[in-house]
Parts: C-alpha cells; structure tokens; sequence
C-alpha cells in the first residue's frame, strides 16, 4: 500500500504532467515535472527496460529525493511511470538516494538504494547518516523491506565513512547478488566497496574493489562494474575533482577505470584511466546489459555547478542522456548512440567533397531535432588548415561553436551565446586523436541539448542548450582549406 508521500507525489503527478508534455524534449527521458539527477535502477524487468531517477517533482530545484520511473522498449520512446519511492520512513526521511535495481528469480523486481537520515549534533550542524535499503514489486508498486536497513555503518570496513556511503549499483549473477557501493575512506578519499548476498537481505562485505587515494577527486559517487569485451569496466562520479590537464575538469567529474578483475583478492587492478564524457552536462552515469547482450549506459545530462541555472516557463529541470552502446578497445572505453536511434531518421540530405575556405551554410543542413555526421578533411597535403568550426542551434543573436585545432589535437565547444540567462561554465575543451587533420563528428541534438561523438566513439561530450527553438541554423567555418562530407538525418520523433 503506498504511503502518504508517495500517493500525494503520484497525484501531484496525474494533475501537473499534462501541462509540461509539450516542452518536453523528443528523445530523451525527464522527470516530466520537477527537478531530477541522478539515473537509477537502469535495468530490465519482464523484458523492458525501467528507467529510475533522483526525483523532487514540487519543484525545479533539488529538494527531499523521491524516485521517479520510465520505462521503454527501444531506448527511445520512454512510457512514464508512476513514482516509485517517497522518504516515508524515518531512515529514509531525509531522502532515498541513489541506486540500483535488478529482477528476482521468483518475477519479483528489487530496488536497492541509499536511505539518509539527518540528525542534528550537539554542535549544531546536521549530519547525514546514510545505509542502503531495498524495496521489492511488480513494476510498478514498490514495498519497502520491513526490516530496512539491509546494509548499515557496522558492515563498513576500518575507516569507512557513515557519512558518505552511498549508490548501491545491484546485480545478479552465478546465484548471488552484488553490490557495488561509494564511501569515503581513512584518508578522506573515495572508496569502492563491493558486498554480496544470497538472497538481498543479508549482506556480506567481500572487498575495497578500488580507492582513490586522492589522486582523482574525493568521494566518489555512483559507482558501476561491470565485464566488456575481456575488460572490467569501474565508472565513478568524483566530487571536489581538480583538474588534470584537458582530460579531466574540476568539481563534480566522471571517470572511466579499466582494467582486470582479481577474482582471488576480488580487486580491480588498474591499466587506464579516462574521462568518461569531455562536455560540460554529464553526471552519476549507470548501465544495463540489454537483452541482446549490448552494454548501455545512461547519465544526467546536467552538471551540479550549473544546476540552479533554469528558463523561468520550462516546468521540469534535469534531463538524461541518450542511451549510448559501450565498447572496450585498446583500454578506452568507446561510446555512440543506441542503434535504435536510427528507426527515427527521417529524410537524409548528403553531401561529399564539399570544398570549405571561409564560412558556408549548405542547403537542408539546419534543425534542432538532429543525427548529423561530419567529416573533415585537408584539402592539401602540404598546407594544414588553422581550424575547423561548426556552428549549431544559430539565428542572429545565438549559436554553439564547435571548434577542431588540428595542431594541437584538440576539441573546444562554446556555449557562451546558447541562451543561458546566467553566468555560469560555458566553454570545456578536450584532447582527440585527429591524424593529419581527419577527424569525424557525429552531433546528436534534441531541443534542449547536443551530444558530440568524435571519431566512431572514442569521445563524447554533452551539452545542455537553452537556445531558442527557432534557433535551427547551422553554418561551416574553416581558416584554411578543408574538404567535408555532412550527412544529415531530421529525426522523427511522433
């Protein structure tokens, strides 16, 4: 039976979300109300894939976190759900956090997440005590484990923080399940803590998985494991990150840790790490593995800095990534847009060997609902050009620049004039791999927002935009001779 809080969420819901459908973006999931971050339980349940998140639907601001629900088939088209879990309980009261979710053997579907309870100290100041929780249902309706918490402080290894341990990321394989959770270890950094379970509900801690030991951030937050292609894969989420060259920015970051599983010591020993996602809108990613065996994976396409930065008549704050298919080659993690995106191209418009000096627009190359690619070239062997520029999402006063310098071997994209009414971060720019000055763009745009994939994958950057929709323009820029091939799809997306 569902409690106070969540009834009054979902019948905040039934009465509010219509009047929001019409701004929502075509293809990627949203709160559809409110203010939403982190992606969790990204999973498959009965042969469709549900989609949970961070959720506080009174308000475009981040408030007491519920869980909202979506699920699809396609990674598409999203079928909006009822809201999942309120923080009704009083270790939950101040808030259920992030986490994962996974499919029981008896057709039952489980929810784990973190549980925060704020108590006031003596001194004062509130302090958040945070254990992790489950809930189990059918898909819809969720009950929460009348003997929660499942996973408490006196299961944390020497020095784990009861602060700072959080975002189970659950699933089941060879009989058990597991659990991979944040904490905050002895020297203040971030820890990966790994545990186990016959059957959800007695927790066993098996190992510290990986530690930051300071190097990348503190905290590390949201975490993900997982095998690709003869790899295990670590995603984190780092807060107070200092930057590391042009590879990673500074605050709230993501990073990629690829390497090889001890499964006697149950470590991850370490062979590289990345950035994840090089853009300005990207957080707390999680995966699944699809029915067809693909790896998936899904983020906030937002960023905790700029988060307070909102249009005054959009209902809905926070949006999720395009659900991206992930590979593994030579140590780096590769990553492009669900296939199924293709099912929703409409008319190609091609052109190759278009010949660039200056600045151009070729005709039927504009729109904001989008799958473009772009291929660059030199024209000379002997005279490598300045830069290449793509402008995007343009009109006379607006616009988003994405610039290639092909001498240093860099990506730099510009949201300075894409209609943020504040100051906040505009510009990141980031190291690609470009040989003789070829390199290839794939830029995916949806109403509020353009996510970049340079070269098959190798890179992805996302970028929120609050440019105007009538803002469709596009235009090409060289200083230097460039040769270009653009293929350009409108997405279709009723």
């Amino acid at each position: 039976m569902a409690s106070k809080l969540l009834t009054q969420a979902r019948e905040f819901e039934q009465e509010y979300l219509p009047f929001t459908a019409a701004d929502q973006p075509g293809f990627h999931a949203t709160g559809g109300i409110g203010w939403i971050n982190d992606p969790n339980g990204f999973s498959v349940y009965k042969g469709e894939y549900h989609l949970f998140f961070q959720y506080y639907p009174y308000d475009v601001k981040w408030g007491p976190m519920h869980w909202g629900h979506v699920k699809t088939t396609d990674f598409i088209k999203w079928d909006r759900l009822p809201a999942a879990l309120a923080p009704d309980q009083e270790y939950d009261s101040g808030g259920c956090f992030s986490g994962g979710a996974a499919e029981m053997p008896d057709g039952r579907q489980l929810l784990m997440y973190t549980g925060v309870r704020n108590v006031r100290s003596k001194s004062g100041r509130i302090e958040s005590f945070q254990t992790q929780c489950i809930a189990i249902g059918d898909g819809v309706d969720y009950e929460k484990f009348e003997a929660n918490p499942v996973i408490t402080a006196d299961q944390l290894p020497d020095g784990g923080s009861t602060h700072d341990f959080r975002d189970p990321k659950i699933w089941r394989e060879d009989g058990l399940y597991h659990a991979v959770i944040g904490n905050r270890c002895a020297d203040g950094s971030g820890t990966i803590l790994l545990y186990e379970s016959e059957d959800a509900v007695h927790w066993n801690f098996v190992s510290i998985l990986s530690s930051c030991h300071n190097q990348f951030g503190k905290m590390w937050e949201c975490p993900d494991f997982f095998a690709l292609d003869g790899k295990h894969v670590l995603l984190v989420s780092p807060q107070e990150m200092s930057a590391i060259g042009l590879e990673f920015h500074p605050g709230n970051a993501n990073v990629c840790l690829i390497g090889t599983f001890d499964r006697t010591a149950k470590h991850l020993n370490r062979e590289s790490v990345q950035a994840i996602d090089y853009g300005l809108d990207f957080y707390a990613p999680q995966t699944l593995l699809a029915l067809d065996g693909r790896r998936i994976m899904i983020a906030w396409m937002q960023n905790w800095e700029t988060s307070t930065c909102t249009l005054p008549d959009l209902g809905f704050m926070g949006q999720m990534t395009i659900p991206r298919e992930l590979s593994v080659k030579n140590r780096r993690l590769y990553q492009n847009p669900v296939r199924e995106l293709e099912n929703y191209r409409g008319i190609r418009i091609d052109y190759n060997n278009i010949l660039i000096n200056g600045e151009t627009s070729l005709k039927g190359i504009s729109g904001r609902y989008l799958d473009m690619t772009v291929t660059v070239r030199p024209a000379s062997e002997n005279n490598l050009y300045r830069w290449f520029r793509i402008y995007v999402a343009k009109d006379g006063e607006h616009y988003t620049l994405i610039r290639f310098r092909p001498d240093i071997g860099t990506v730099k994209v510009d949201r300075t004039h894409s209609g943020f009414p504040h100051d906040i971060v505009n510009v990141r720019e980031f190291p690609v791999n470009a040989d003789n000055g070829t390199i290839k763009f794939r830029i995916v745009m949806d109403r509020y927002s353009m996510e970049l994939f340079i070269n098959d994958g190798e890179q992805a950057a996302s970028f929120v935009l609050y440019t105007p929709m009538d803002a469709g323009a596009i235009s090409f820029a060289s200083d230097g001779a460039v040769f270009a091939d653009v293929e350009k799809y409108e997405l279709k997306m009723q």
